[in-house]
């Protein structure tokens, strides 16, 4: 089986090595580079998963469309597309529209997220194929809707959503 590394960055996200996956995560994180996509069809609705309860951390939650790391020599956005074909069997363009670093702690597995997170937008027409070792369960769902819902219920979703979700409406 490959071990899974992240790429460490700088706060400029300059790359200073990289890590095993889990190492990253643990003992407050390592800063890393990491991506978040969110997925749109032609109603202009974006396409919400929730993560398997058996994810490494933050499973059970509703999150954007993907998220994950690219692996080193990799461009952000062809592991953006790699991971939206692995967990959803979807394959469009994505476009970045921003970056933002932060840090969570996961309560279950007390993981720690602490990274520079990539954001991309796609326009996607089909029904996606969600991966069950990634997925639960997907919806589409109005982006306001979805903001309505993480001010009311912000337990039902991952820590990062709202800030990359902040990154995509900037451009709405």
């Amino acid at each position: 089986m490959e071990i899974e590394e992240v790429i460490l960055v700088d706060a400029s996200d300059r790359p200073i090595g990289r890590e095993e996956k889990l190492a990253a995560h643990r003992d407050g994180g390592k800063l890393h580079r990491a991506f978040s996509v969110f997925i749109f069809d032609a109603a202009g609705r974006l396409l919400l998963q929730r993560r398997a309860a058996g994810k490494y951390h933050f499973g059970g939650l509703w999150t954007n469309t993907c998220c994950g790391h690219p692996r080193w020599g990799e461009e952000v956005s062809a592991a953006a597309r790699r991971r939206l074909r692995e967990e959803l069997d979807i394959d469009c363009a994505v476009n970045e529209v921003g970056t933002f670093i932060y840090t969570a702690t996961d309560p279950h597995s007390g993981l720690t997220e602490n990274e520079l997170d990539h954001v991309f937008t796609g326009t996607f027409a089909g029904e996606p194929v969600p991966n069950p070792q990634e997925i639960d369960t997907v919806r589409w769902a109005d982006p306001e809707d979805v903001q309505r819902e993480l001010a009311t219920h912000p337990d039902r979703f991952t820590p990062w959503l709202p800030a990359a979700l902040a990154e995509v409406m900037k451009q709405s």
